[in-house]
């Protein structure tokens, strides 16, 4: 995580290691640790439920019951889905004045293992759809939340709840104070690969059937590409092939459609956006099909879209997505995007997070001024 000083609390990169030291120093006697440890709702605190609508009402009304459907399942499936009402509710919150590049959602289920562009196994963020310059302390708080109110769902009593939340801010404590000690370059290059999971566990002496979970996890990591989605998402229809039928979850554009020539401009418009050598690799696909796909929990109602592109030889396929990218739930709360554009804040803000991203990470504008990011499916 690259953290960025308020001007209110630095001069800016000129200061030295001790000088750091003390404005950090100074920032925890203007909130102690102790200031966190309560929250009460604020008088003027927003409905729940009128913040969800609100947000709601820029997406697809005919997906709603799904979000809402997936949303009640459990308190967790609701505390995923409702990024905006604890955004509104940290704002009232004690802040060190510190920001860091935030996820703006980290939950426990945001984190994950998804393969480098190299293909070695990597754990770390995988959304980023709220990301934004913010309080540090949000997403910590967020984090902390996520592991009580799962805990809960999966019946663990409340020692069991209350500890997982402290470990995983200790954790976070002693991250940073490590990275407080090395390089710039040493603490961009740090990441957390396969070995470093299984040595967390080892550590902890998971039981067999934490560790038996981690390698089935491991291993649908490593199968996780087009091919497999390939299999999964398509079927062979005279003689071509087409990306499968599963309303309203997934839903086939057709030919004649308006919003398939869309979908084909912006691609071509996108690969603008990409590094020159990797739009020379993308330039080697061609477009074969696409569908409106339905992603998530809260990101249900926005618009969303699967393409498939074909290389020079047969299962040589390639699926990009394509997602909508709206204002940041963490925007109106001091905070802005230095970004016009929504999904260039997406990218920016992943490529800033993770230890590596996905190569054909880019963003656009659509016709109707809606802007898009795209990555691999």
């Amino acid at each position: 995580m690259k953290v960025e000083q308020d001007p209110n609390l630095s001069s800016g990169s000129s200061l030295d290691h001790r000088q750091r030291h003390e404005r950090g120093r100074a920032a925890r006697r203007l909130v102690p640790r102790g200031g966190h440890a309560e929250w009460a709702p604020a008088p003027d605190r927003p409905d729940p439920i009128d913040l969800l609508e609100a947000q709601a009402r820029d997406g697809n009304p005919e997906l709603l019951p799904i979000r809402y459907g997936r949303m009640m399942a459990s308190p967790f499936a609701f505390m995923r889905g409702s990024a905006i009402v604890m955004a509104n509710n940290l704002v009232s919150t004690p802040k060190t004045g510190i920001r860091a590049q935030l996820c703006g959602d980290a939950h426990l289920l945001n984190f994950g293992v998804y393969a480098s562009p190299e293909r070695a196994l990597l754990f770390d963020l995988n959304d980023f759809d709220e990301t934004l310059p913010g309080p540090w302390e949000w997403d910590v708080k967020r984090l902390a939340a996520s592991f009580v109110v799962a805990g809960r769902d999966n019946g663990f009593d409340a020692a069991d709840c209350r500890g997982a939340a402290q470990a995983s801010v200790a954790s976070y404590r002693q991250r940073m104070a490590e990275f407080s000690e090395m390089g710039e370059l040493e603490v961009w290059y740090s990441r957390v690969g396969e070995a470093e999971v299984k040595g967390l566990l080892s550590s902890a002496r998971a039981r067999k059937r934490t560790t038996k979970k981690l390698s089935k996890n491991v291993q649908k990591a490593r199968g996780r590409d087009s091919l497999q989605a390939l299999s999964k998402l398509t079927r062979v229809v005279d003689g071509r092939l087409r990306i499968i039928d599963d309303p309203p979850l997934l839903v086939r554009i057709p030919e004649e459609d308006e919003i398939r020539s869309q979908v084909y401009a912006i691609l071509e418009s996108y690969k603008r956006t990409l590094q020159d050598d990797r739009r020379r690799l993308l330039d080697r696909y061609r477009f074969v099909d696409a569908a409106r796909k339905v992603v998530g929990v809260g990101s249900v109602g926005t618009r969303a879209y699967v393409v498939l592109l074909e290389g020079r030889v047969e299962d040589d396929p390639l699926f990009l997505q394509v997602k909508e990218a709206g204002a940041s739930v963490l925007e109106g709360h001091d905070l802005s995007s230095t970004h016009e554009h929504h999904g260039h804040r997406v990218v920016a803000g992943q490529r800033l997070m993770q230890a590596a991203s996905d190569i054909f990470l880019g963003w656009l504008r659509g016709p109707a001024g809606r802007d898009f990011y795209w990555r691999q499916l």
